[in-house]
């Protein structure tokens, strides 16, 4: 263990003091901090001065940070607490939207729920006490109907980058009970049944020649049944960050339950570059599966290069894992700034050799989304089904469509919008 000499402060170190709140909050919000980091953190800031906003946000940001994921949280903590003059009504109108005038009628940026939940501490904020009715008026009775649908079902239907930390530790909790059965694809390969629709001769011949070629009974087979593999393709880039980790939590419990249908599951993350995960998420513990499979994608909210990625993965990975009718899952907001024709290129590639090629797009939670970037125009044609994948319920969707062929999401009308 590290000793600190004695650290000289004012008689009044109210920054000091700050410091130790703000690393407090940090530490609610879910970063591992303990006194030691906040120790370092008071004599850095001793260090470097408090002259800058820029050099003091690095300066914490070094000694409190050291995950990429937390990076985001981070940032929002700061701002609330450092540099927003008006933060506590800025919390308390995201934690109660009846409070307003402080809170643009917007939802809450990445992180800022669980900045907000972290320094209010868990106290809630209080209801504005109703003015008193005048006499004469009559009476309005009005129905909240909020508390009547359950908790699970509200944090079902929560984009999973608004969810607070408590809802992220419930949200994974319900995901590793998720399933994403897929029925079995019948083969030209045959196996005895008794009532199956076709005639087994070389079994009757067999079982003729041990009777003396008395023919007594006939034999029957039918195809039998074999199973898919999934391949999953996975965004880590710094807008698909949130997405992307609750994702890989539903892909561990798939690739790690038992008679779901699938033969085999691959993962690959990609932001900047190609990443095979799926070693990595056949652990049994989720959080052990997760950290390493981290620690081997060096790109988390990096950037995107969806048409290199795809480019590597079709030549060093499509033969090996695209056998047997895979299935592929295309998890990313198309944000790409690479060339639209190369992009389109290698995603025609993908779609010839998966048997369905199915694009989840968290932008999708919007209504009025429209597919105007040029990735997601080059990347639109080739897929057989466009889904949202922004919460637990678009993922209980999935699940119950993965097996139809017919199925197209909202890639029939986006294609009409393209047309227009």
């Amino acid at each position: 263990m590290p000793e600190y000499a004695p650290l000289a402060l004012p008689e009044n170190p109210r920054l000091a003091q700050n410091i130790t709140h703000f690393a407090r909050a940090l530490r609610k919000a879910g970063l591992p901090i303990g006194p030691g980091r906040v120790i370092d953190a008071v004599r850095a800031v001793e260090a470097a001065g408090f002259t800058e906003k820029r050099d003091f946000y690095w300066t914490l940001h070094a000694c409190f940070v050291n995950r990429p994921e937390h990076r985001a949280v981070f940032a929002q903590v700061f701002r609330l607490y450092w540099r927003d003059p008006r933060y506590l009504e800025h919390m308390m109108s995201m934690m109660l939207p009846a409070i307003r005038g402080v809170q643009e009628e917007r939802s809450a940026q990445a992180a800022e729920k669980r900045a907000a939940e972290a320094l209010l501490d868990g106290n809630q904020p209080e209801l504005p006490e109703p003015e008193p009715e005048k006499e004469g008026e009559e009476t309005l009775i009005e129905v909240d109907a909020s508390l009547t649908m359950s908790a699970e079902e509200k944090l079902k239907t929560l984009d999973f980058e608004q969810m607070s930390t408590e809802e992220i530790a419930r949200a994974k909790r319900m995901l590793a009970r998720l399933t994403l059965p897929v029925k079995p694809i019948p083969s030209r390969r045959r196996q005895a049944a008794v009532l199956g629709p076709r005639i087994d001769r070389a079994r009757t011949l067999r079982a003729a020649m041990r009777q003396g070629g008395e023919l007594r009974d006939i034999a029957r087979a039918e195809p039998r049944p074999r199973w898919p593999n999934l391949v999953v393709l996975c965004d880590i880039s710094g807008s698909m960050s949130q997405y992307s980790r609750m994702i890989l939590h539903f892909l561990h419990a798939v690739s790690n339950a038992k008679g779901q249908g699938w033969a085999k599951v691959h993962a690959f993350t990609f932001g900047t570059r190609l990443t095979n995960v799926t070693r990595h998420l056949r652990q049994r513990d989720v959080d052990a599966a997760l950290k390493s499979a981290g620690a081997e994608a060096q790109d988390w909210e990096g950037g995107t290069r969806i048409g290199a990625c795809l480019h590597a993965f079709n030549r060093d990975w499509s033969r090996r894992v695209m056998g047997q009718g895979a299935v592929v899952l295309l998890i990313t907001d198309g944000l790409d700034r690479d060339d639209p024709d190369a992009l389109a290129a290698e995603m025609e590639r993908l779609h010839l050799s998966s048997r369905r090629l199915i694009w989840l797009n968290p932008l999708l939670r919007w209504s009025e989304f429209a597919p105007k970037a040029r990735g997601i125009r080059a990347m639109l044609p080739h897929v057989d089904s466009f889904r949202a994948g922004h919460s637990i319920a678009s993922l209980e969707e999935l699940a119950e469509v993965i097996s139809r062929p017919d199925d197209v999401g909202e890639k029939a009308r986006l294609l009409a919008r393209l047309e227009e």
